[in-house]
């Protein structure tokens, strides 16, 4: 196998017309990968997003090829995977108005280009779910905002289109399932590609605790944080402890690594109803 690219938190390798991605236990907050691990975040997330590709089949096809037939170093947190040509926009969808959509909204009124009604606080749920796209910046930099006309302009019309389409469709889907187990996605990110015949594809992962916000409905209360089972816990952390959001990040303290994880496996077991051994 051939290293070919290593990020985040996600190593990809060439094995022969094939790509191996492997998740690491790696974190990474505000584009800066953290030096503290997360142990058993890359089996979490991986089983997680093998989970969601199965439930989101009939809506887009997937680069899923075998979970088992992977090198036996990287057993249960590498995908065999279909080799796509990466669009060059990350796709995020928010049925929930918080981070940095509420950042931006409490700026401009608006998110991404789209317009929201005035007097949303944090966590407001949202008339109805919209597409926030954003750049897909390198290793050590920041993702950036861009309205729809932005994509048009890099992709085309149709391409945007229908970016726009997939992206909502798995955004609805995620949440009516997660809603099911009383759970509220507040936002996702997925990325998508094309395979050679031109068809668009989802590739990477998909409503994990890394590309999503999911908390839990029952104290769910628009007007202030919210409790997430997801690398929000990190953030926080990482705010109160002063930290300028520039590299190098500080190490991450014993009991924030724990708890983190704890919440990784808790959503997982939520969702898929597997027990994490």
């Amino acid at each position: 196998m051939e290293l070919l690219h290593s990020g985040k938190v996600r190593d990809l390798y060439a094995d022969g017309d094939d790509l191996i991605l492997v998740a690491s236990d790696r974190i990474s907050i505000y584009d800066v990968v953290l030096p503290t691990p997360i142990p058993d975040k890359g089996r979490l997330l991986t089983a997680l997003s093998l989970w969601w590709f199965e439930q989101l089949a009939d809506l887009v096809p997937n680069h899923v090829i075998s979970a088992t037939d992977v090198p036996a170093e990287f057993a249960g947190r590498a995908i065999r995977c279909r080799r796509l040509d990466m669009v060059p926009v990350e796709c995020v969808a928010r049925g929930y108005l918080t981070g940095g959509g509420f950042a931006e909204y409490q700026r401009t009124g608006a998110v991404s280009g789209v317009e929201l009604p005035r007097g949303l606080v944090e966590a407001s749920i949202l008339p109805k779910p919209i597409f926030t796209p954003s750049t897909k910046a390198p290793k050590g930099e920041h993702d950036e905002p861009i309205t729809y006309q932005q994509v048009v302009d890099k992709v085309g019309a149709e391409t945007a289109e229908q970016l726009h389409r997939i992206t909502l469709d798995v955004y609805r889907r995620g949440a009516e399932i997660a809603a099911d187990r009383g759970i509220l996605v507040a936002d996702t990110k997925i990325e998508l590609g094309w395979a050679p015949d031109g068809t668009l594809v989802l590739g990477d992962e998909v409503l994990t605790s890394d590309s999503s916000r999911f908390w839990p409905a029952e104290s769910y209360q628009p007007g202030r944080a919210q409790f997430s089972y997801d690398k929000q816990y990190v953030r926080d952390w990482a705010t109160e402890s002063g930290w300028d959001r520039q590299g190098p990040a500080p190490e991450v303290p014993a009991e924030v690594v724990e708890a983190t994880r704890a919440r990784y496996v808790e959503v997982y077991e939520k969702l898929t109803g597997n027990h994490w051994a």
